[in-house]
């Protein structure tokens, strides 16, 4: 039997809410419908794309590699059902976007891609820079656009978001450290483990703040600003590090000798959304390029 859309959703669901309670509350569906659809697509597939525990389900290797096919098919069947809504003029002239550092290649990518198949003739230019640059690129004219962390928006009169997605924080641990085996893991646990620090976007700010509730001053081991980087740093032993569950890809280079794990107390969130000038007459690119994003965010919460 083949896989059907249906179950190709309800699977991202559960995939990005951690539980399939969350999952069917979302989709307004029961909980059998979703677990039923979920055992269907593994017999199909021949896999397990999760690993059932008492705490609820953790997504597998396989799992993670078929989440990026299930999502770009979620994708490009959102894009065939836009074209036939009616012959529509191909849009023309130049679409002027910012992005930040991590969510360049991690958000933006997806997308742009999505973007260029249904508009080719428009001209593309983009620039990465930190937030506070294209804050003011935006307010001043300089960009239709931007894609960005959005939860440390300072500028919030003059500029309009819109949340694309949101990503907790999680430990991520070279396999075999002793911290994996525990049942809970807590803030106060990392004092005085070698931390490995990202410092792009808010991160490093955030991971800071985190720290210092711990009443210790933290053990930075290593700053960069590349998230292969920490991968293999955390890989081979050298530390830990905190990040946003956007990031983590097990199925990447080194990704294997990773394990993620959950830390109890109250952790902050990643918000990853669209920004624009409040109040502009945005061009049709821009307005076109919105509403692509916007419906990818749909597909994602069906």
């Amino acid at each position: 039997m083949a896989f059907t859309i249906r179950q190709l959703q309800y699977f991202v669901a559960v995939a990005e809410q951690g539980t399939v309670s969350r999952a069917a509350q979302n989709l307004s569906i029961s909980q059998s419908s979703v677990t039923e659809a979920i055992k269907e697509l593994e017999t199909d597939l021949g896999v397990e794309l999760f690993e059932r525990h008492p705490r609820g389900l953790s997504i597998t290797h396989k799992g993670h590699q078929f989440l990026r096919h299930a999502t770009k098919i979620l994708a490009d069947v959102s894009d065939a059902r836009r074209t036939f809504f009616g012959e529509q003029p191909a849009t023309t002239g130049r679409l002027q976007l910012g992005v930040t550092s991590m969510v360049a290649g991690y958000v933006l990518s997806d997308l742009l891609a999505r973007y260029r198949r249904a508009h080719p003739a428009v001209e593309i230019s983009a620039i990465e820079d930190n937030g506070d640059y294209l804050e003011h690129l935006l307010v001043g004219g300089k960009l239709d656009v931007a894609v960005m962390v959005t939860s440390n928006l300072r500028d919030r009169m003059a500029l309009q978001s819109e949340i694309l997605e949101v990503s907790s924080y999680r430990l991520w641990l070279p396999l075999g450290h002793p911290l994996a085996a525990a049942e809970i893991i807590g803030i106060g646990d990392l004092a005085g483990q070698p931390l490995i620090m990202l410092t792009v976007d808010e991160i490093e700010e955030n991971t800071g703040k985190l720290l210092s509730a711990i009443g210790a001053k933290p053990h930075v081991a290593f700053r960069t600003r590349s998230v292969e980087a920490v991968r293999s740093l955390v890989a081979t032993g050298a530390g830990i590090a905190l990040l946003p569950d956007l990031v983590y890809r097990p199925w990447s280079l080194e990704g294997d000798r990773i394990e993620s794990r959950d830390v109890s107390g109250s952790l902050p969130v990643v918000q990853v959304g669209m920004v624009w000038r409040r109040g502009s007459g945005l061009p049709q690119a821009a307005r076109d390029f919105i509403g692509i994003a916007q419906s990818q965010r749909t597909v994602r919460q069906r």
